[in-house]
């Protein structure tokens, strides 16, 4: 089941919360600044204690799993998504950014995601296309039974997103 909210990620009342973060993981701007505020000093710890190779801790494309601090979560899947023109095909490094977080979900055996717009924000990513990829790719990952959310900032965002995912289904 997918369902779209116009809200604050951070008050999601799910399994895990997905943040688009920076390949450093220690924070940002956007949601990744939200998500870092809300779940308190912890969360910056959690990610600290994650191997990092030239201060990347988590490449494009691939997820990492922190607990989730003072969030209602159990856990952050920290996704890092393709800056939207500095890259060759930044569809596909979107999708791997969606699969990789479903993939932690999986394993980590959550019942309920929600996920941010990732890329949306000042990593460029046309909110129509990042839609199309991103509900597409949640519509066909065979997890049985998981509630993905997607939580958008703007009410046009969330129209956009409405209406692909009418188209979708």
């Amino acid at each position: 089941m997918i369902e779209l909210i116009c809200g604050d990620i951070t008050q999601a009342k799910v399994d895990a919360i997905v943040n688009a973060a920076n390949c450093s993981l220690l924070g940002g701007g956007g949601v990744d600044g939200a998500i870092h505020r809300a779940a308190g000093p912890e969360l910056l710890a959690a990610c600290q204690a994650l191997p990092e190779v030239d201060g990347v801790r988590c490449p494009t494309g691939e997820a990492r799993l922190t607990p989730a601090g003072n969030l209602s979560a159990q856990y952050v899947i920290h996704t890092v998504g393709p800056i939207y023109d500095q890259v060759r095909h930044p569809e596909r490094l979107l999708a791997k950014a969606y699969e990789s977080s479903l993939e932690l979900a999986e394993q980590t055996h959550c019942n309920s995601i929600a996920f941010p717009a990732i890329s949306c924000g000042v990593y460029g990513f046309p909110h129509d296309e990042a839609a199309f990829i991103a509900l597409n790719t949640c519509l066909n990952a065979e997890i049985p039974n998981l509630h993905i959310q997607f939580y958008l900032f703007k009410p046009l965002d969330l129209t956009i997103w409405q209406h692909t995912l009418n188209s979708l289904l």
